[in-house]
């Protein structure tokens, strides 16, 4: 265990390592407490959800893993949504998908559900003063089982995931005005096919003109912040997706010209080819677009939702978004699920090692690198990023998390390990 005197004396000595480069980490330090990130609620139950029909994962998604003690009930849940919390410093929010609303048996599907199918998670928010984030579930569905949903051909099947966007966009709005914080509503679909289609155009666009309808209804931004997420492929969906990253940069476009300014784009990390990262489109796209979302997920060889570590990739991310002074303008939410492991540990792995890669960027000499490349000194440039990388965060981390009263290091481990024996364990 970290003694609290041993931190403080490292961070000491890298504060002076980081004035040194020109860098205030007591800055950094309350700069930190701003960025929140948006808590992905399924790792914790694998993406089943809470209906009763059990639809679980589909569309190119698939956790895999049985490791014992899965929330079986939004209760239970959330109980381990609070013990992660707990052990994560600075400020959370919750990603919540339509699909974890709680029905209690009442014979109602998704193209009608309201706010009160909702009530529980938003009285927990609201008692904890967390914001709450909400997406459609457009997959785990017998109307989604041939991968098509706004981009079906069937009317009938298209009709009911149009009014179920629609449904979450006003759910969206009404947990907006409970909680007084802005809800961002973000709509993924797994529309594609596993061979080659014979008419992209058809598919695309139904899928136009099903989010033109969805969209018809502006929301003030200050309740509802809209996105739509690109796709590369998913298993059972490797020839075609139909909202690609041209589609929704395309689409986007079309809003606009439409008066819609706040819609915006999500990258998710793992959404692109294996060799392509997102970090070099950070800055073209918040040069044309007032906000980005990002999903903070780790892609192994496909978009395989790994568990996230603060590696180059993330690093890189985060980097670019300091560089161009987004942290404002630049919403983040995890988007990993990992059943092989204890899936408390998995959030706080992951959510910890995205604010870990935050802190280390916001640490970065960027003024300093700039200069050099402004001067034409490229060598000092590749130098200077170079030395940032290997610069004392960790040190600056542990310290952060002593003033927010949450276990530095790998301390978490503990009670977590202490969780799993009295409650996981027993279910």
């Amino acid at each position: 265990m970290l003694k609290p005197d041993t931190i403080r004396q490292a961070y000491a000595a890298a504060a002076e390592t980081y004035a040194a480069y020109g860098i205030d980490t007591e800055a950094v330090l309350e700069q930190m407490k701003k960025i929140p990130i948006s808590m992905n609620c399924w790792q914790g139950d694998d993406v089943t959800g809470l209906e009763e029909q059990g639809g679980g994962a589909s569309g190119g998604i698939m956790s895999t893993g049985n490791h014992p003690g899965k929330a079986r009930n939004g209760e239970e849940l959330r109980a381990d949504i609070d013990q992660a919390m707990k052990l994560l410093p600075g400020k959370q929010r919750l990603n919540l998908h339509a699909s974890y609303a709680e029905r209690f048996s009442e014979n109602v599907d998704r193209d009608r559900y309201e706010t009160r199918h909702f009530r529980r998670w938003i009285d927990w928010a609201k008692a904890r003063g967390i914001a709450l984030d909400f997406n459609p579930t457009c997959f785990g569905h017998p109307m989604a089982a041939d991968n098509l949903t706004l981009a079906h051909p069937d009317e009938r099947i298209r009709r009911f995931w149009i009014d179920h966007c629609k449904a979450s966009r006003r759910i969206a709005a009404d947990i907006a005005g409970e909680l007084g914080q802005t809800v961002v509503n973000n709509i993924w679909v797994p529309d594609g096919m596993k061979d080659m289609p014979a008419d992209r155009t058809l598919y695309r666009r139904l899928l136009r003109d099903s989010l033109d309808e969805i969209f018809a209804v502006r929301y003030p931004a200050e309740l509802v912040v809209d996105a739509v997420e690109c796709k590369l492929f998913g298993i059972g969906l490797e020839s075609f997706t139909v909202g690609s990253h041209e589609f929704y940069m395309g689409y986007l476009a079309h809003a606009r010209a439409d008066g819609n300014d706040s819609l915006m784009l999500t990258l998710d990390m793992g959404h692109f080819h294996p060799t392509e990262t997102i970090a070099d489109k950070i800055s073209s796209l918040l040069l044309f677009n007032s906000h980005l979302l990002i999903h903070v997920s780790r892609a192994v060889k496909w978009d395989s939702d790994h568990v996230v570590i603060s590696d180059e990739n993330l690093q890189d991310v985060m980097r670019e978004i300091k560089r161009a002074a987004a942290f404002d303008r630049v919403y983040l939410a995890t988007d990993f699920f990992d059943g092989s492991i204890n899936r408390i540990a998995a959030w706080v792995i992951g959510v910890r090692a995205t604010q870990k890669a935050i802190l280390a960027a916001l640490l970065e000499p960027t003024e300093r690198i700039r200069e050099a490349e402004q001067q034409g000194r490229f060598a000092d440039r590749l130098a200077l990023m170079d030395e940032a990388r290997t610069l004392p965060y960790a040190a600056v981390w542990n310290q952060y998390c002593l003033n927010e009263g949450v276990p530095a290091g790998s301390d978490y481990l503990a009670p977590i390990a202490q969780y799993e024996k009295d409650v996981l364990s027993k279910r």
